[in-house]
């Protein structure tokens, strides 16, 4: 099985690109009057402030167990990413639709239209750096699934995030430079108006689909199906076990709750029967560490 990406490296490439960009696609927009840039500059401004959501909500999943919280706080990263794909929907899509839209009705020609195009070259150069450093966690944790499997499949949210804000980033930054170089060249605003609108559409596509992917983990979705197989497979080799029934886990972010039910095979006293239990929970842990809570139940059938 493939291991885990470091998602705290992935999201600091993201929000030093990010904030860089957004510098300067602010001042293109301010002088050049670009629907479509001014569009991007809110896109990468919202991007740094889900950046600074992500890290927080890392964060308080490494919290530590409470009476009230028994399993611990790592869902809580599920939350931020579902709050930062909201956003994203919101601040990125929804204002640059309504940007778009607002230039239809009331087109103006672009000033300084080389500048633009300049600071979308930058953007795109910086925003590569930052897929860069995201795909070298992504390909930590993918093996051998293509992106869209990892995608679907990963129980990292907040890996999740940041591959879909960083491709939503590059191609949107794409669109606004199609669309000024085709303002530029014909002398007419719209199509600065519809690569506005393009971004806005483009963004809240992305944000679905993160959304979709989050909520799962939200609700409580088990561990990667490559890692189930694993922990039966492990189990049914030790010499305390007979036979899994059933076997269930959980993922808590970063950590997972285990749940099998066993048949011993030796029928012993209850202070045997417990300790052979200890044994394969401490087999388990030390085969996979990211197993922080383990209960496992003897019985005769399922």
């Amino acid at each position: 099985m493939a291991g885990k990406g470091d998602s705290t490296k992935a999201i600091l490439y993201a929000l030093g690109a990010n904030f860089a960009i957004f510098l300067t696609k602010l001042f293109a927009a301010v002088m050049t009057k670009s629907g479509a840039m001014m569009a991007e500059a809110v896109h990468s401004l919202a991007d740094c402030g889900n950046q600074g959501l992500l890290l927080w909500g890392l964060k308080r999943s490494k919290s530590p167990p409470t009476p009230d919280f028994p399993l611990g706080f790592g869902k809580a990263i599920y939350f931020w990413s579902f709050l930062v794909a909201l956003m994203l929907f919101s601040v990125g899509g929804m204002f640059s639709i309504y940007e778009g839209l607002h230039k239809l009705q009331h087109p103006e020609p672009l000033q300084m239209p080389w500048l633009a195009v300049g600071v979308l070259g930058f953007g795109i150069i910086a925003e590569s750096f930052s897929m860069w450093g995201c795909l070298k966690e992504v390909n930590k944790s993918r093996g051998q699934q293509n992106l869209w499997q990892w995608f679907r499949d990963s129980r990292q949210s907040e890996l999740i995030v940041i591959f879909g804000e960083d491709l939503a980033a590059l191609l949107g930054l794409a669109f606004a430079l199609v669309a000024v170089l085709v303002t530029m060249a014909t002398g007419n605003p719209i199509y600065d108006a519809y690569g506005t609108l393009g971004i806005g559409v483009l963004l809240i596509v992305v944000a679905v689909f993160i959304s979709v992917e989050v909520k799962a983990l939200l609700i409580g979705q088990s561990a990667d199906p490559a890692l189930n197989r694993e922990l039966r497979a492990l189990i049914e080799r030790q010499p305390e076990v007979a036979r899994v029934f059933n076997l269930i886990t959980l993922q808590l972010g970063n950590d997972v709750m285990l749940a099998a039910k066993i048949e011993l095979a030796a029928n012993g006293s209850m202070e045997e029967a417990c300790e052979a239990i200890n044994r394969v929970e401490v087999a388990i842990r030390q085969a996979h560490p990211e197993i922080r809570f383990s209960f496992v139940e003897p019985d005769t059938r399922d």
